[in-house]
């Protein structure tokens, strides 16, 4: 993402929810190679009732994109305006909610990052041996600026980066959210998608359009977000999983032997 498409962020708590913070070792410690695995192996139910549902979005004018930012300005009671740009692109602003289920990882040199340290935040190249992890409030809301051709995996990894998150990027998804007769519907984005436009066409309303972030559960385990310790954990785990059903299964066998011996040997001769 160039200079110019960097979104920059207005953010703000809508939870007063308190972070759990746990602290965990590198990679030999056995609390983080259980709690690690198991966190991003789980297939966890859905909390929730929404639905998925496709979403039309027409390519208009130049002049139709003027009349929807004049029109979408017009509605809002903040300012939060959008603004056309000279070469034909505009910046606005989008919500982001929150909504992860998981804790997301930190460098454990750095404490939990505050609303100055996200605004500061350094970049996240460097690779991490320790880390610290904690659970963002629930339902927390952010408001990004961004230019209509920022995409959705910008907007993910600009959002990690602020908060000094060093989780893959790809281990989490953006969704929009709608309102529609009574019924919540709710779809993931692609990579590529740019969530402005969809505001522009959406307008204002929160219940028309929403935007969420959530961990990326597709269904299919996406082993090459993973990293090399976090593989082998896996390996350890499923290793456990393994010995565990293997004992239970001897010792239910090695119970119903018994009981068979006992009654063989109960019963009279003859």
């Amino acid at each position: 993402m160039g200079e110019a498409e960097t979104p920059s962020f207005e953010m703000t708590w809508s939870s007063t929810t308190s972070s759990g913070y746990c602290s965990q070792e590198d990679s030999d410690s056995e609390l983080e190679q259980y709690f690690t695995a198991r966190t991003s192996l789980a297939r966890r139910p859905r909390r929730d009732q929404d639905e998925p549902v496709e979403w039309e979005t027409p390519d208009l004018s130049q002049a139709e994109i003027e009349q929807k930012i004049k029109e979408y300005n017009a509605q809002i009671n903040s300012n939060l305006f959008m603004s056309l740009n000279k070469d034909g692109s505009y910046t606005g602003f989008i919500k982001v909610q929150l909504k992860l289920v998981r804790p997301v990882s930190v460098p454990s040199s750095k404490k939990p990052p505050s609303l100055q340290d996200a605004r500061r935040g350094p970049g996240r190249g460097t690779s991490v041996r320790r880390r610290t992890s904690f659970y963002l409030p629930k339902d927390a809301v952010k408001h990004l600026h961004v230019l209509s051709r920022t995409r959705a995996r910008e907007v993910i990894e600009a959002l990690l980066r602020k908060f000094l998150v060093v989780d893959d990027p790809r281990k989490f998804a953006l969704f929009e959210r709608a309102e529609r007769h009574g019924q919540v519907y709710l779809r993931k984005l692609l990579d590529d998608e740019q969530p402005l436009r969809l505001r522009l066409l959406a307008g204002p309303s929160d219940k028309a359009l929403s935007f969420v972030l959530k961990e990326n559960d597709s269904g299919e385990v996406n082993w090459d977000a993973f990293s090399m310790p976090e593989l082998h954990n896996f390996l350890r785990i499923l290793q456990r999983e393994e010995e565990e059903h293997l004992r239970q299964i001897l010792q239910k066998y090695s119970y119903c032997r018994q009981k068979i011996q006992e009654a063989l040997h109960a019963c009279p001769l003859g």
